[in-house]
């Protein structure tokens, strides 16, 4: 009996490979029709266009209305200037101080272990939670004349609620989780080995910050500055409990735009408003730029492949 061998490998087509991340994948991944996904996409540029792009070019529309002449006028005025310099002083003082909690906290939760990690992790987020309000209301009832530390603090001539240091303080609890967020991932993802063999070559540990750690977490650093700025910068509840809302003293951009809007003052408050906007539209760039640099570094060294 004879067997017949057939060649079959003339038969055969050669087998494509295609990375995960290919356009290809994806599309194929996708099984709506073509005009689902098309509804789908011009419904979320509906969206953004009628609660995002129109407010947004109203806010410009309104503080033009009556040329660049009241424009400029509505931000040189003595109280909007005032509440610039106020706003830039919180952000130039809350800013740097989450930024150092920021990295000690993540380089202490990234880098040891210890009773009460997960308890340190969840109060860091607590700020996520609560609202600004509340925030504000906390350090009324502790540092306010009838709080806890009150009568002391008024018996020493030292002001903290409807003055500056209340407005740090507040700002300083509402972004305080901002810069740890992101660099608590970021320190967990690449280890301790690095570090740990800068060590075993004799780098101190402020040596071993700057030469090892430092350049590895740079962007995510920056991210997380950036949006910490920016929220510092644009900040109303919180701030608004604790300020008093002293024109020329303790009114910051937000609370000043709330009052020349009371008051009626349509172009001068969105003129004022405009500032904040501008803050917005350089967030959003510096934020595309930090998350581009950041995503090409992780992808060079390998980091969350």
């Amino acid at each position: 009996m004879s067997v017949e061998v057939q060649d079959i490998s003339m038969n055969l087509e050669p087998v494509r490979y295609e990375p995960p991340g290919s356009a290809r994948t994806a599309e194929r991944a996708i099984a709506e029709p073509r005009w689902v996904r098309t509804l789908l996409i011009v419904a979320v540029w509906v969206f953004l266009a009628l609660f995002l792009l129109f407010p947004l070019v109203a806010i410009f529309a309104q503080a033009l209305e009556n040329g660049v002449s009241a424009y400029w006028a509505a931000l040189t005025e003595p109280d909007a200037v005032a509440s610039i310099k106020l706003t830039l002083l919180v952000a130039a003082i809350v800013v740097p101080l989450n930024t150092l909690f920021g990295i000690v906290a993540a380089w202490t939760v990234a880098k040891f272990e210890f009773v009460g990690k997960s308890v340190l992790v969840t109060l860091i987020d607590l700020p996520f939670a609560v609202s600004p309000v509340i925030a504000g209301l906390i350090y009324v009832l502790v540092f306010g004349m009838q709080g806890w530390f009150g009568p002391w603090l008024d018996e020493h001539g030292i002001k903290i609620i409807f003055a500056v240091p209340g407005i740090v303080l507040a700002t300083l609890f509402v972004t305080l989780p901002f810069v740890a967020r992101e660099l608590i991932p970021l320190m967990q993802a690449q280890g301790v080995e690095e570090e740990e063999a800068a060590r075993v070559l004799g780098a101190s540990a402020f040596q071993t910050f700057r030469r090892v750690t430092l350049p590895n977490i740079k962007w995510g650093l920056l991210y997380g500055i950036i949006l910490c700025n920016a929220r510092a910068m644009g900040e109303f509840g919180a701030v608004s409990v604790v300020s008093g809302h002293i024109r020329g003293l303790t009114n910051t951009v937000p609370l000043h735009a709330e009052v020349l809007y009371n008051e009626y003052d349509s172009v001068g408050a969105f003129a004022v408003a405009s500032l904040l906007a501008f803050l917005a539209l350089a967030t959003l760039i510096l934020k595309t730029v930090v998350e581009s640099r950041s995503r090409r570094q992780m992808s060079d060294t390998g980091v969350g492949a």
